[in-house]
């Protein structure tokens, strides 16, 4: 019993370490999605047997493939998780945004969720270069199932906002290490929950310690931020700003332990001076994530967004 009871604590701080999502795993999963939710699992988008090349895509009810014709193609919404650069998995993050999941679908929007490379196996520029890939297999395979290509946003989480923000904001700028083959996929607006866009203004924050190895933005470099800024740079979606880019919805909390705020902060005034659209949204007394951000006022303005401009 005592053998019992000390593997529940661990498996309780396992948890605690790398996130509720963890817990919502397939086929447990689908239990967020409407009922008769058509369900694309594991699909290999880089033509490898890699698991950190497989992505999900989940389709309204009555969208099965080759169903649909162009006029009635379905805007697509691209899930980037969070975790560090490190952790989790194509289902995390969902576990705690389970309404605003299920809305996805109710209100005829296609859901893909992908997977990407850790940053502990291939640093910078892997992850970004693994979104760009997945979102190139989802534009070239669009007609298979039923999504309209030139109708596609982002949502991501912390790590995954990130990569959400980077993925966007350098879509017009043709960065060549960002991608193995040209993507002609255009993103139409950006959902950034909480995540980091300057690493050099992070290495400056005395309320953040990441002038070590240890840390996740030294792991994801390769390199501390302060020997290496111009990896740095690379790697901070705010240095891909211009008046180009598509409108962005920022999410973050008040007390995030993680990411301090003034992130969102610096890449809304960024937005603002290049004449982006965009809202930030700084939840009251909310941490790095949980339950508080799928809040219905939050969900409201991820839905005026996607009526906006996937529309």
């Amino acid at each position: 019993m005592h053998y019992i009871h000390l593997m529940k604590i661990l498996y309780f701080c396992i948890v605690l370490l790398v996130g509720v999502p963890l817990l919502a795993q397939q086929p447990k999963q689908l239990q967020l999605f409407p009922q008769g939710t058509v369900f694309h699992q594991n699909i290999r988008y880089a033509n490898d047997t890699s698991q950190k090349h497989l992505l999900d895509i989940y389709l309204p009810p009555n969208t099965g493939s080759n169903t649909r014709g162009a006029s009635s193609a379905i805007p697509l919404v691209v899930w980037i998780h969070g975790g560090a650069w490190m952790l989790n998995d194509k289902y995390a993050d969902m576990g705690y945004m389970k309404n605003t999941v299920k809305r996805f679908i109710d209100s005829g929007y296609a859901l893909a969720s992908i997977n990407y490379r850790y940053s502990t196996d291939s640093v910078f520029p892997a992850p970004i270069r693994d979104c760009n890939a997945a979102i190139e297999y989802l534009y070239q395979h669009a007609n298979t199932y039923g999504i309209d290509k030139n109708k596609i946003a982002v949502i991501g989480f912390s790590a995954g906002g990130h990569l959400a923000s980077l993925l966007t904001l350098s879509n017009n700028n043709h960065v060549p290490e960002f991608s193995a083959t040209p993507v002609h996929f255009r993103i139409r607006t950006c959902l950034d929950f909480y995540g980091p866009s300057d690493f050099i203004m992070l290495a400056n924050n005395p309320d953040t310690a990441v002038n070590n190895m240890r840390n996740p933005v030294s792991i994801l470099l390769g390199a501390l931020a302060v020997d290496r800024p111009d990896l740095a740079k690379r790697a901070s979606p705010v240095t891909y700003i211009d008046k180009d880019d598509p409108p962005f919805l920022i999410v973050q909390g008040e007390k995030d332990e993680s990411v301090p705020n003034t992130q969102s902060k610096i890449l809304h005034a960024w937005l603002d001076l290049n004449g982006v659209p965009n809202d930030l949204i700084i939840v009251p007394n909310a941490p790095h994530y949980g339950e508080m951000f799928d809040a219905e006022y939050i969900r409201k303005k991820v839905f005026e967004y996607l009526r906006e401009y996937l529309r």
